[in-house]
């Protein structure tokens, strides 16, 4: 008998490796999240723990919406009052929605939760907007001090208040782009020239520098273990810029597609699977944007990783969950920018040896089965 079932898993073995090797490079599973009634774009920013997308469409007057998706739905969350402008960029645990939109007296943030969108205020100004928001519903982002021509300071919304985070030393202005389940904040912090990226904890506002001979940088996420995803300028010239991941005190170089200068990471999971985009080359001369995934040291073109009877090119990868769920905007079959959502997709090759093992333990049973028939 057991040589029987070394036969059959052989047997199963041969037909699995068969299977085309474009289908084993499949690791993704994309949906196209559509558009709100009449629009004719979409983008997805964000993303939580239960597959909840937040992001912004434009509308049948043209004019951009925040939307929340979940169960199959494209959700318009409106506007604050009087305002025909909005998107939202975050969402936590608990389905709280963040974001900005136009008033009559200027861009406000905005904290979207049991279905009222609620305006965030400024820290003096006519502006604020508001970049991410974690699970106890601390809300960061960046908001004007003063009037119009006022600088803009990182600002941390937390039980009602909104508080000014300052800037880096001998810095006009900053901005909060992500913050973690701790409260940690990460964003960036200017003089009227040159952007470093940010890490505040524990009331101070630290310098995460850049990389080796640039002299920019900006943070856009923070995971919970404290890692830190953005761009940074690898060069004196303002147009070489790479993502990066900082961990541990040092700021590392993730790269870029085929080589080709310019990337920026977005997002980061509790994993350290890093998410952006990154230019590359289409037919050796033409620079393009397409989506990327940073896991295991290999930075990877995300349309690679998904059927290509799909139809889709990924262009832009803006979130990841603790799932590994990917939303962004990209191409899709009719040539329409939409937000898309990438779900984790079982490999071939992990299906064939769990669908071998059913089969050999299905078979096992019932020798054992008829073996206790037998002695009945």
């Amino acid at each position: 008998m057991l040589r029987c079932f070394a036969m059959v898993l052989g047997v199963l073995c041969l037909a699995f490796s068969d299977v085309p090797s474009t289908f084993a490079e499949t690791l993704y599973a994309v949906t196209d999240l559509g558009r709100l009634p009449g629009g004719s774009y979409s983008q997805a920013n964000g993303i939580n723990a239960s597959g909840q997308v937040v992001g912004e469409a434009d509308t049948a007057s043209s004019t951009g919406h925040a939307f929340l998706y979940y169960d199959g739905i494209m959700r318009d969350l409106g506007t604050l009052p009087g305002s025909s402008l909005s998107k939202a960029t975050g969402i936590n645990a608990g389905g709280q929605v963040v974001g900005d939109s136009s008033t009559s007296g200027g861009h406000r943030a905005f904290l979207y939760s049991n279905g009222k969108m609620t305006d965030l205020g400024t820290l003096g100004g006519p502006f604020s907007e508001a970049n991410d928001i974690n699970a106890s519903g601390q809300v960061v982002g960046e908001a004007t001090i003063g009037g119009y021509n006022a600088y803009e300071h990182a600002f941390l919304y937390s039980n009602g208040t909104m508080a000014d985070l300052g800037t880096l030393p001998g810095c006009l202005r900053s901005q909060a782009n992500g913050i973690n389940a701790s409260g940690q904040v990460v964003g960036d912090s200017s003089t009227s020239t040159f952007l470093h990226a940010f890490l505040y904890s524990n009331g101070k506002m630290t310098d995460l520098g850049t990389l080796p001979g640039g002299s920019y940088s900006s943070a856009n996420d923070i995971n919970t273990s404290g890692q830190v995803v953005g761009y940074a300028a690898i060069g004196s010239g303002s147009g070489n810029y790479h993502a990066f991941l900082y961990s541990n005190g040092m700021m590392s170089d993730l790269g870029t597609l085929s080589g080709f200068s310019g990337s920026d990471a977005y997002g980061i999971n509790t994993s350290g699977q890093v998410v952006g985009w990154a230019f590359t080359t289409v037919g050796g001369l033409i620079s393009a944007e397409r989506a990327f995934l940073y896991s295991n040291g290999t930075m990877t073109d995300l349309t690679g990783l998904i059927d290509p009877s799909s139809g889709w090119t990924l262009e832009e990868a803006n979130a990841i969950n603790d799932s590994g769920q990917i939303v962004g905007i990209g191409i899709n079959a009719s040539g329409n920018a939409d937000a898309f959502l990438l779900t984790p997709t079982p490999e071939p090759s992990t299906l064939a040896l769990l669908t071998a093992g059913s089969i050999i333990l299905s078979l096992y049973g019932w020798r054992r089965r008829t073996r206790n028939t037998v002695r009945l």
